[in-house]
């Protein structure tokens, strides 16, 4: 106790106190520290030694923590529910491993089936090899077979006669000469591609008195000509032109005789000659009257009947032109159809005027006497009769105010200058030629110049005498742009000329401008109509069309074309059997060498229109054994059920008469590269596409890095030799079919609307047939033509940019049309559609045919084309103006008729087809 206190109270003092209290910390603490130890390390040894060695001690039965035989521990009720799961769970894990080994088997035995149809596959491969040799060696053994029993015809060897040769058995009279008897046809066989020989005027003495202006003309004429040839050796036919004379020469007979008998292939008679007497005034002398030609032939406009031999000499128009083109400008329009006189007759004949101021008897009078030789008095005294009494305004002359031209003996002669005549037959809605009272002379160089000038200005020409011999009148039907009355009925002429319709009076007129601009407008003209005169009577297929020769620009192709879902997305509709083979060109016209034999002798009046096609004439006029455009089909295949045919069999094949065909797309394009090749990549898979031919009218080159994508057909890129909108429609000799389909750039069409396109313009190949329509209106304020893009129910016209044609037009287009209507497409860098609208309705006096409903066919996302300037329609509005002025009349016809694809597109229940069987 006392010690205790000291240490409370500090011990000895208070320093001793604090470090006793200090010490006696660190030992509970060391205290505390060591007995945690001891609980926490060695309590758990302990507690789990006497764990395991408890049951090891006591009896088996008292054992608490060890394991327990049978279901002992599943005695317990807090391990009975796991107990449960335990079991549940192993049972599904032995289902599922039963199951795995199931499908371990079923993989097993598909893995051997695979196998199996892997070389059951393989021997198929070869199964159908095999049989695909086999059946080529059939082919190739029926073929064979088919060669032996029709061999193929080769063409004739072409024996020419010597140079020497002698010709023909004379005939027993001159006059009796005819191609049968006067003709060698062993010069012209029908392969020789009828070669003519032109003699060079200036080589022989003869050319020295030619007018200088027309022997200018012929020769520029004859080097164009595709039938001439420089090798005399193998012509067919030698050209020699005689006249017209210079005005103070006066050749005689016998001199002129001598220069024909003295030229290089004149070989004793000089067949297969054509001696051609060109006059450009209406007192052109008959040079070659009292001269022997043998057996030449003769081609000039004024002939007697004693020295006119039918079937051999030709009568051809006067060479008014010479030199110039006609100015189209200057022609008067075809409408109105009426004008200010009826009709009008300018001429004097000094034998007629003293007979006619006598009175005149009548008909029946003079005809109970001999016939008279010259009606032309009754003539004067009937047409004065209708001009005073003044039912109609018609101005008869019989007196010229001025000197009258020289002219034949009994020939009317031409009054004033021709500028004179010209403006007075502006004025007439006929114009009277009366043909000369001499029954001997066949027709005078006078009385063709009337015709030329009626023809010319559109005033439709009435020929007095029946027996006058027109320009080319065994090959052309006058009677569609003339009216040939006989003498006698002068009396019916005013009732006949009143009597005539509007509509004939045009159709009249619209033909007889054809007739003038197609063979008597320019040298040119009665040069070809000569030459397809003769080749025609020897029955020898002209020469193809002319075609322009393509220059390629070198391109790299190989991007592959990808598929625009816009393109592929055709629904049910069958566009037909996508081609396999490489592209085909159209099948040629296999009839070349019998067409001219079997169809000499058809009615000129069975070919509609005023202008008449024939797709492989293009350089000589067209006459009438060739007066008719060759397409093959003509009309649609039934699409009811039974023997015609169903919509599922219409709808799978091409359609049509002709079993294989293919159309070509000709693409312009100007420096838009992107658009150009996306345009191209929408064409991948197109059936029925042959090539693509892309006018390049850029003076740039596509770059050279440019890499083109392969659409699985050629496609040609032809370089122009100038920007011009008329590129689009040259015949370039690349295009190997028939159908064409221009299609502008940024166009944007279906699959099967073009498929369906081509087959409507299979039904109708002599029409335009395309997209987008548009029609021409009349303004009445201004007094003109207007193009007009508004939706209507009427359309007259179907822009090129996206529409079939024949290639034929792209000859018309560019070696035919008028130079003028070309130019202002030049000029205005707009209309070469409209002008092809015009072209073909001209033609073929139809409209064109538009197919589909759809609005719009432009590229969504394509820079803006030359149409979306202000002034694009304002130039349309000009160039269909100018276009009428330079046809005369406007030659668009409207139409409310559009195909659209009823039985394509319809969904139609197999119960109701039924409905349209008999449509």
């Amino acid at each position: 106790m006392t010690g205790y206190t000291m240490l409370r109270n500090g011990g000895v003092g208070n320093g001793g106190q604090t470090c006793m209290l200090r010490w006696s910390n660190r030992i509970r603490l060391t205290w505390l520290s060591f007995t945690l130890f001891i609980i926490l390390v060695f309590f758990p040894l302990i507690a789990h030694y006497y764990l395991t060695t408890l049951d090891e001690a006591d009896e088996a039965g008292k054992r608490i923590f060890g394991p327990r035989a049978g279901n002992e521990l599943c005695e317990v009720k807090h391990v009975l529910d796991l107990c449960r799961i335990r079991e549940s769970v192993s049972e599904e894990l032995l289902q599922l491993e039963a199951k795995r080994q199931e499908l371990n088997s079923e993989i097993a035995k598909l893995n051997l089936k695979i196998e199996a149809c892997k070389k059951s596959i393989e021997n198929a491969k070869q199964d159908l090899l095999q049989l695909k040799n086999v059946i080529s060696q059939t082919e190739h053994s029926y073929k064979e077979l088919m060669a032996q029993n029709q061999p193929k015809l080769s063409l004739p060897i072409r024996l020419l006669p010597e140079k020497d040769d002698t010709g023909l058995p004379p005939p027993k009279v001159t006059r009796g000469c005819r191609l049968h008897n006067c003709f060698d046809y062993s010069r012209c066989p029908l392969t020789s591609g009828f070669p003519v020989y032109v003699y060079d005027s200036d080589q022989f003495a003869l050319g020295s008195y030619l007018d200088p202006l027309v022997k200018q003309a012929f020769q520029a004429t004859a080097r164009a000509n595709a039938y001439v040839t420089e090798n005399a050796d193998i012509a067919c036919l030698y050209v020699v032109l005689v006249g017209e004379m210079q005005d103070p020469v006066v050749l005689r007979p016998s001199d002129l005789e001598k220069q024909l008998y003295s030229l290089p292939h004149w070989r004793t008679d000089g067949h297969n000659h054509v001696i051609i007497n060109l006059s450009r005034k209406s007192d052109t002398q008959n040079l070659l009257y009292n001269v022997s030609t043998g057996r030449a032939m003769v081609a000039q406009s004024t002939f007697y009947a004693a020295q006119y031999r039918p079937g051999f000499d030709l009568v051809v128009s006067p060479l008014v032109h010479a030199m110039s083109e006609p100015n189209f400008m200057e022609i008067p329009p075809q409408v109105p159809v009426k004008r200010k006189y009826l009709f009008t007759f300018q001429g004097e004949k000094i034998e007629s005027l003293r007979s006619s101021l006598q009175e005149a008897r009548s008909f029946e009078e003079e005809m109970e006497g001999d016939p008279p030789a010259d009606y032309d008095d009754r003539i004067i005294a009937t047409l004065k009769a209708v001009q005073d009494s003044k039912l109609d305004q018609v101005l008869v002359e019989f007196t010229c105010k001025n000197q009258p031209k020289p002219s034949l003996p009994t020939e009317w002669a031409l009054c004033g200058e021709r500028e004179d005549r010209l403006e007075l037959l502006k004025l007439s809605t006929f114009a009277l030629i009366i043909t000369p009272g001499d029954p001997h002379l066949v027709i005078s160089s006078g009385c063709a110049t009337r015709l030329f000038e009626a023809l010319e200005v559109g005033a439709v020409p009435v020929v007095l005498g029946e027996q006058v011999q027109l320009p080319y009148q065994d090959m052309l039907q006058w009677n569609e742009a003339a009216l040939v009355v006989p003498k006698p009925r002068v009396t019916e002429v005013h009732f006949l000329l009143r009597s005539l319709s509007d509509s004939d009076l045009l159709a009249m007129r619209r033909q007889g401008r054809f007739l003038w601009e197609t063979y008597f407008s320019t040298a040119d003209s009665i040069f070809n109509t000569v030459l397809a005169m003769i080749r025609t009577r020897l029955q020898i297929p002209a020469a193809p069309i002319r075609e322009e020769v393509a220059a390629e620009i070198p391109h790299r192709s190989g991007k592959a074309a990808g598929t625009d879902p816009n393109m592929a997305d055709n629904g049910d509709l069958d566009l037909g059997p996508v081609e396999t083979e490489p592209p085909y060109a159209s099948p040629k016209y296999l009839r070349n060498f019998t067409l001219t034999v079997t169809d000499f002798y058809r009615s000129w009046n069975s070919a509609p229109g005023p202008f008449h096609l024939f797709p492989h004439t293009p350089f000589d006029p067209v006459l009438p054994s060739e007066a008719k455009f060759l397409g093959s089909g003509t009309g649609f295949r039934p699409i009811g059920g039974g023997a015609g045919g169903s919509g599922k069999e219409f709808q799978a094949a091409l359609g049509g008469n002709v079993p294989r065909e293919q159309f070509t797309v000709v693409m312009l394009t100007y420096e838009r590269e992107e658009v150009l090749m996306n345009s191209l990549e929408r064409l991948n898979g197109l059936p029925y596409l042959n090539k693509v031919v892309v006018v390049w009218n850029s003076p740039k080159l596509p770059s050279e890095d440019l890499l083109w994508p392969d659409i699985g057909v050629p496609i040609m890129v032809v370089r122009t030799e100038k920007n011009s909108l008329n590129n689009r429609f040259l015949p370039w000799n690349e295009i190997e079919t028939e159908a064409i389909l221009s299609i502008d750039d940024d166009a944007h069409l279906r699959h099967d609307e073009i498929m369906f396109g081509f087959r409507v313009w299979r039904e109708a190949r002599d029409r335009i047939v395309g997209f987008p329509g548009r029609y021409h209106a009349w303004d009445i304020p201004h007094q003109s033509w207007l193009y007009n893009s508004n939706y209507s129910c009427e359309l007259s016209m179907v822009l090129t940019g996206a529409a079939f044609f024949h290639k034929y037009y792209a000859y018309l287009y560019s070696y035919v049309m008028p130079q003028a209507i070309r130019d202002m497409v030049d000029e205005y860098i707009n209309c070469e559609d409209i002008a092809m609208n015009f072209l073909v309705s001209h033609i073929t006096r139809k409209p064109p045919i538009k197919v589909t409903s759809r609005w719009t066919f432009r590229c969504p996302g394509c820079p803006q084309a030359l149409s979306h300037d202000d002034s694009h329609f304002h130039e349309r509005h000009k160039c269909i103006n100018f276009f009428v002025k330079v046809y005369g009349y406007m030659p668009l016809l409207y139409t409310q008729f559009r195909v659209d694809s009823v039985l394509f597109k319809t969904r139609l229940p197999h119960d109701k087809t039924k409905c349209f069987k008999f449509i």
